[in-house]
């Protein structure tokens, strides 16, 4: 009974112990949602800012960069994968993988895939779409501008090497309440979603204003900030849908923490009582032997 009563102190002791790293990872992960939730409604404004500088050079020259939507078999692709180097996370990797998987059938033309997370690096390989590219996922808000800079170098050297050049990006959103949900987006060229985003901007005031110096130089300029704000705020979002998952995970695994505690106090409890009674009828017994003996 000692050896059993002395096993389950053991797994209670484990157990407790379980449970502050969760609560500690709990901590963590709402922490982190906090910081890049805020990163990403810092840029609204400026995004709006950039939005409204395409929207007068457009306005101004009467420019379109939109694709014009036919299949171009010589079309090359630059699909880019935001998903995580940890676990942990639920569905987080699969959901994000196979939304990509079954967007990218239906992409003409060859496709390159670029993976952000060793965990979505692996799911897309296990797929059959091994990525060409593997980059690690930011820890920390000011680490997602390193990785935004170099996706955009290397990506402007593909573009200069195709004439038909898209940028697609596919990530995990948050979701207002709880969860999250998967997106797909298409950066470059710009789609109608797109153009339906920027006809919604109305110029504050009544007469556009003038671009000074060229305007294509002008135009290249705020198209590199637009994607750089764009896949800054699927990254940003990714990272805080990740750590949502990861709050959901250890939420489930504290739950089943606790209930697996209440279950050991039980069973200790009970097996406790039952030694403290085996041995008080021990005790009487030796008593009543002991009265019978000197009768």
């Amino acid at each position: 009974m000692s050896d059993t009563l002395i096993n389950l102190q053991r797994r209670k002791r484990s157990a407790s112990d379980m449970a502050s790293v969760v609560r500690t990872m709990k901590a963590m992960a709402t922490s982190n949602i906090s910081q890049y939730e805020m990163a990403v409604q810092s840029l609204q404004e400026y995004y709006r800012t950039v939005l409204l500088g395409l929207y007068t050079c457009f306005e101004r020259e009467r420019l379109s960069v939109m694709s014009n939507g036919e299949k171009d078999k010589n079309r090359f692709t630059l699909a880019v994968v935001f998903g995580s180097d940890q676990g942990l996370v639920g569905r987080f990797n699969d959901a994000v993988t196979d939304f990509s998987e079954e967007e990218l059938k239906a992409v003409p033309g060859e496709v390159e895939i670029w993976a952000v997370g060793e965990r979505a690096y692996g799911l897309l390989e296990q797929g059959g779409l091994k990525p060409a590219r593997l980059f690690n996922v930011p820890n920390s808000v000011t680490a997602i501008t390193p990785l935004v800079n170099h996706i955009l170098v290397e990506s402007e050297e593909y573009r200069q090497q195709n004439q038909s050049y898209g940028l697609l990006i596919f990530h995990n959103s948050p979701l207002p309440v709880a969860g999250y949900r998967q997106e797909s987006r298409q950066l470059y060229p710009p789609d109608k979603k797109w153009y339906g985003e920027l006809s919604k901007i109305k110029w504050p005031s009544k007469n556009l204003p003038r671009v000074i110096g060229s305007t294509e130089n002008t135009l290249r300029a705020l198209i590199r900030e637009y994607l750089f704000v764009s896949i800054y705020k699927a990254c940003a979002e990714s990272l805080a849908a990740e750590n949502a998952s990861r709050l959901e995970a250890m939420q489930r695994a504290e739950k089943n923490i606790d209930e697996m505690l209440d279950e050991l106090n039980l069973v200790y409890n009970r097996l406790r009582q039952s030694t403290i009674d085996e041995e008080l009828f021990d005790l009487i017994a030796g008593f009543e032997a002991l009265k019978s003996r000197r009768r």
